[in-house]
């Protein structure tokens, strides 16, 4: 997953190709809080030919508006990844609104999208407010099944991993991932060529629950911004830890390694919800 920022000089020049014609477009910026089951989905950005999310919710605008309309989202998740809140911005004009209020145009979205997608809000912001640019850290939640048994209610929503886990060596191994460091060992090695691959995680704690009365072990993950696949990688080399298969120490040198054949597995995609985004 890869929520890496453009530098800011990157996107003045971005925004200085637009034109005076499209700065005449920019009345207002609205930003949508939304929800969606990853599952029928080929990621969150649009690709010509798949059904996306991005591409779901910018045919459900254009219906509505009559014209193109260009979003940003505060992070592009792979294909079959689910979202609680992700957040979609996008720049509207005074006549695109005319005889709307925003609590009807969230209805008249969530009529025209995929029944897999829900738009929860949808909120005026300052004039050219970014979802991505303005974002100051991403929360992301991925969900194991620790039971001895295959779960029926979770089944698309977490990766069954049963036989045990050992909580402690998976907490000291996540240790070693906090603060700034380069992951290039935990992103998609293509993903990686040529471009920055440092980041901040704030966090990574583990949470037992019970859900529908399937054993669940959540585990939070909050950083500045993620690599693609990033948030998977990490989850598959702390299993390894909690299986007894590597000793918690092994992820300080996975993560020196800079190479992503030295991490483990990538923990499939069911299982992460993209949680929320701070600003």
């Amino acid at each position: 997953m890869n929520t890496t920022t453009l530098p800011p000089s990157a996107r003045e020049r971005d925004e200085a190709r637009t034109g005076d014609a499209d700065k005449l477009t920019r009345d207002h910026t609205l930003a949508l809080t939304v929800s969606y089951n990853g599952a029928p989905f080929s990621g969150f950005a649009r690709q010509p030919g798949q059904l996306t999310v991005q591409g779901d919710l910018e045919e459900a605008l254009q219906l509505l508006f009559r014209r193109d309309i260009e979003t940003t989202c505060a992070g592009r998740t792979d294909a079959g990844v689910h979202a609680l809140g992700q957040v979609v911005s996008f720049d509207v004009t005074d006549a695109d609104l005319a005889g709307r209020s925003l609590p009807s145009l969230r209805r008249s979205l969530n009529a025209l999208t995929h029944d897999a997608i829900t738009v929860r809000e949808v909120e005026p912001k300052r004039l050219g407010f970014s979802a991505r640019f303005d974002a100051q850290a991403r929360e992301y939640h991925y969900y194991l099944c620790v039971d001895s048994t295959n779960p029926i209610f979770m089944r698309d929503f977490s990766w069954f991993v049963p036989g045990g886990l050992d909580l402690t060596a998976m907490e000291k191994g996540a240790q070693y991932l906090l603060g700034e460091h380069d992951f290039k060992s935990f992103c998609l090695a293509a993903s990686a060529v040529d471009k920055p691959t440092h980041r901040n995680i704030r966090e990574i704690s583990f949470h037992p629950e019970t859900i529908m009365g399937e054993n669940i072990l959540a585990i939070k993950v909050v950083g500045n911004a993620f690599l693609h696949s990033m948030v998977r990688t990490i989850v598959g080399t702390l299993v390894m830890v909690g299986r007894g298969q590597r000793p918690a120490t092994w992820v300080a040198e996975v993560l020196e390694a800079r190479d992503r054949q030295a991490a483990g597995e990538n923990a499939p995609a069911q299982g992460l919800v993209f949680w929320r985004v701070i600003y």
